[in-house]
Parts: C-alpha cells; structure tokens; sequence
C-alpha cells in the first residue's frame, strides 16, 4: 500500500525505540565475538579527536566506505565512530535521505542514505556498518555497505567532482581519488539542510 508523504507512525517508531532500548540494556555480550573481532578493531581504530587540522593541498587522513555501490572517503576527524549492525527503526512517510532511526548511548541518531544525494537510487540491502560522524558530538549516521579501510590522501591526488554529479551534491565533494572514490567534504556534510532532520512529533523536516 502507497505510504502517504509526510506521515510519521511516531507511536509505532516510538515503541520499536523502547524495544531496542531493552534489548541493548539486556544484552551482555555478542554470540559471535570471532566473527566480528575485525570489524570491532577496526571500528576502535576508527576513533579519531575532532581536532585535526588539515591544510589545503596537505595530507588528510580518510575513512572509505562503500554505500549502494559507490566507494566514499571521509576525514577521519569527522568520525566518531562505526557501529558494527544497529537495529535501524524506518519511519513510513520520512524522506528516503532518511533510513531510520537508531539509538546511540540512549540517544536517537537519525540513520541516512548517501545515494540520493547523487541522483542514485536507495540501497536494497538495509543492514550493514553505520558511519557515525559529527564534530563534537554524534550529528548524524551513514549507512554503509562496509566501511573498508584507513587512508592517507594528498590534495594533489585527487581530480575534481565529475560534470555528471547533480549541481546541488558538487559542494559536497571535495574531489575525486583515481580509483573513482568520492572524497566527502566533512564541514558541507553536516552542514547540508537536507540532512538536518526535526525530529517531533508533528513530523520529520
């Protein structure tokens, strides 16, 4: 059945928080911890301080991910952390920027898609590592595929955005790496409109 825009079950998605909430409250540790061992080194690995500068033309280090097929890097100081698989809870009638909602330390993170962005389609698969970014405090969560490795980029390295990106996602990145990578510009990230979500009951902006 077609879900009308704009319509938030907020009792339904309030319940499926609580429900997660008891759950991560119950849950003493991970069945299978060998299975995830690589992922859980790699998510400590993966937090940074907020305070790097990075000079124009200098080197930065970057996170890739992969997300609906397309490889992403970000400035490792803008991740604060990986989340291994959350629960995401969908909102019907929410955006499709917006894949969910999850909880983090018991507070909401709102859960996005890249790919719409960049005039792609939504990823299929919903489960899979979520990038959590923010300066100071968690703004805002990426959905990934798999978040692949720790790099070290230079400005001189990188080519510039392809005409093909949409004219709105251009200020979103700051290059593009020669295997076709697309270096995300942090600051413009979390700083997009599109991606700043009011999350009330009256609905989601």
């Amino acid at each position: 059945m077609p879900k009308r825009e704009g319509v938030i079950d907020w009792e339904q998605a309030r319940a499926r928080l609580e429900e997660l909430q008891r759950a991560a409250d119950a849950r003493e540790s991970f069945t299978d911890e060998a299975a995830h061992a690589q992922l859980d080194a790699r998510a400590r690995a993966l937090a940074r301080p907020a305070e790097l500068p990075v000079l124009p033309g200098s080197q930065r280090e970057v996170v890739r991910f992969r997300a609906a097929g397309q490889l992403y890097a970000l400035e490792s100081r803008f991740i604060l952390e990986v989340l291994r698989a959350p629960e995401l809870t969908p909102l019907p009638g929410a955006p499709p920027l917006l894949r969910g909602l999850t909880l983090l330390r018991g507070e909401v993170l709102p859960v996005v898609e890249l790919a719409p962005l960049f005039g792609r389609p939504v990823a299929t698969q919903a489960s899979g590592p979520v990038v959590v970014v923010g300066t100071t405090r968690p703004e805002l969560g990426l959905r990934t595929d798999e978040v692949t490795e720790v790099a070290v980029l230079t400005g001189t390295e990188l080519l510039p955005a392809p005409p093909s990106l949409e004219e709105e996602a251009g200020a979103l990145v700051a290059g593009v790496s020669p295997d076709g990578t697309l270096v995300l510009e942090g600051e413009a990230l979390l700083g997009d409109s599109r991606l700043v979500f009011e999350l009330s009951e009256e609905g989601v902006a």
